[in-house]
C-alpha cells in the first residue's frame, strides 16, 4: 500500500446515507472522492468520465444493479472495483468477483475496526493492473470442457483412510474467479480430498462455497470442526477461523488471533498439511496480493511433498504465489487452466513418480 499517494476513487450506492459514510471515511485516510453514482448506469458513465482507480460498488441498485455495471465497465475499460455489499448477496457478490471485481467487502459502520478494514482494501486494490475482458453472453461461468472421468485403480493403500494423498489450496485477490477456472474441472471421483484457504471478507464464505458448488462435479462445502476428511470434496475454511488437519485426519478450526491480517491463514492450512502427510500433502498457491502461504509451501517441499503454483499470466495479483516461488516452495508453475489436470498426473503417477519425472524433464 502506498500511504502517500492520493487516490481517486468513485462511490456507488443507492443510499445517500451509504456514500457519505464511505466519502468520510476515504476523506479521512486523504484519499480523493471523485464521485458519487446512484446506480450501476451512473457508475458506468462516470467511469468513462473520471477513470478512478478504484470504484467502490454496491449490488442491489435501481436502473441498472452492480452486476451489469460491472461487465460493462470491465467490458469498456477496465478499472479496480471493490465490492461493497450485504451479507445477503454473498452468493451474487461471488458473480461480480468471477466477472472481473477484485474483491468483496461488507458495508462498514462506524466501528473502528470495520472501518479501517474498509480503507485498508481500498487503498491495497486502488490501481491495481486489471484488463479489460471480452463481453461474456451471461452472467454466470461458463462450463468448462469436461475432462474423461479418472478412476482410481485397486489399490491396498487406501484401507486406512480411503485416500492417499490430500491437496490445500490457497489463494486470495482473484481466487474466486481462479477457482471458478480450476475445480469444475476436476471429476467428482477424484480420489483424494481438497482443503481450501481463500482470503474472504466475513460473512460471504458460505455464499462463495455455495456458487462454486453450482460449478462444480466435486462437492464443495464450508468446513466443519471435527469431521472425517473424504475423498472428493472440496472444504473451504471459514474467514472467521483458520482450517488445520489433524494427525486423525479431521478438520479442526482454529480462533483468529486479534491483529491476524489474513483470514483464514494459507499458512497455517499448508503447514498443518506438510505435518501430517508429509510427502503425500500437495501445495496449490494461487493469485493474491501478500506473502501468506510461501511458509507453508516451502514447509510441504521441505517435508517431501509437492508445490504447484498459478503463473504470472494469470494471476491477477502474482503475489503470494510469487513469494513462494522465491523462497522455494514451488515445484512448477502453470496457467489456471492447466492446474487442474496436473493435480491429476500428480495421482496418478504417485507424488514420488512425479518428482521423478520432473526432474528427467528437467535434465
Amino acid at each position: 500500500m502506498n500511504k502517500s499517494r492520493v487516490y481517486r476513487v468513485l462511490i456507488t450506492d443507492d443510499s445517500a446515507m451509504a456514500r457519505t459514510l464511505l466519502r468520510e471515511l476515504l476523506e479521512q485516510d486523504g484519499m480523493e472522492v471523485i464521485a458519487e453514482a446512484r446506480n450501476g448506469k451512473e457508475a458506468v458513465e462516470l467511469v468513462r468520465q473520471h477513470r478512478p482507480d478504484l470504484v467502490t460498488m454496491d449490488l442491489q441498485m435501481p436502473v441498472m444493479g452492480g452486476i451489469q455495471a460491472i461487465e460493462e465497465i470491465m467490458h469498456e475499460k477496465a478499472v479496480p472495483i471493490l465490492v461493497v455489499s450485504s451479507e445477503s448477496d454473498a452468493e451474487k457478490a461471488c458473480q461480480a468477483l468471477d466477472l472481473g471485481a477484485l474483491e468483496v467487502i461488507s458495508k462498514p459502520d462506524y466501528t473502528p475496526p470495520q472501518a479501517a478494514e474498509f480503507v485498508r482494501k481500498v487503498r491495497m486494490l486502488a490501481g491495481v493492473p486489471v484488463i479489460t475482458r471480452l463481453r461474456r453472453r451471461s452472467v454466470k461461468s461458463a462450463t468448462p470442457p469436461q475432462p474423461a472421468a479418472f478412476h482410481w485403480p485397486e489399490s491396498g493403500h487406501f484401507k486406512a483412510r480411503n485416500y492417499q494423498q490430500a491437496f490445500a489450496l490457497a489463494s486470495s485477490t482473484g481466487g474466486p474467479q481462479a477457482l471458478a477456472r480450476l475445480l469444475p474441472r476436476l471429476d467428482a471421483s477424484f480420489p483424494a480430498p481438497i482443503l481450501l484457504a481463500q482470503h474472504m471478507c466475513d460473512g460471504f464464505v458460505e455464499g462463495m462455497a455455495h456458487w462454486l458448488s453450482t460449478l462444480c462435479r466435486i462437492k464443495v462445502k464450508v468446513a466443519e470442526d471435527g469431521e472425517l476428511l473424504k475423498p472428493g470434496c472440496v472444504y473451504v475454511s471459514p474467514s472467521e477461523t483458520h482450517l488445520i488437519v489433524t494427525a486423525s485426519h479431521r478438520i479442526a478450526l482454529q480462533a483468529r488471533v486479534d491483529g491476524e491480517i489474513y483470514r483464514p491463514s494459507c499458512d497455517h492450512l499448508l503447514a498443518s498439511l506438510a505435518e501430517v502427510y508429509g510427502k503425500d500433502a500437495i501445495g496449490v498457491i494461487l493469485t493474491g496480493m501478500g506473502r501468506d502461504g510461501a511458509t507453508g509451501m516451502l514447509r510441504i517441499r521441505q517435508k517431501g511433498g509437492i508445490g504447484l503454483a498459478q503463473n504470472e499470466a494469470t494471476s491477477v495479483i502474482y503475489g503470494m504465489n510469487q513469494e513462494a516461488v522465491k523462497l522455494g516452495g514451488v515445484h512448477r508453475e502453470l496457467p489456471i487452466d492447466e492446474l487442474a489436470g496436473e493435480m491429476q498426473r500428480i495421482l496418478e503417477l504417485t507424488p514420488a513418480g512425479y518428482l521423478q519425472d520432473l526432474e528427467r524433464s528437467q535434465v
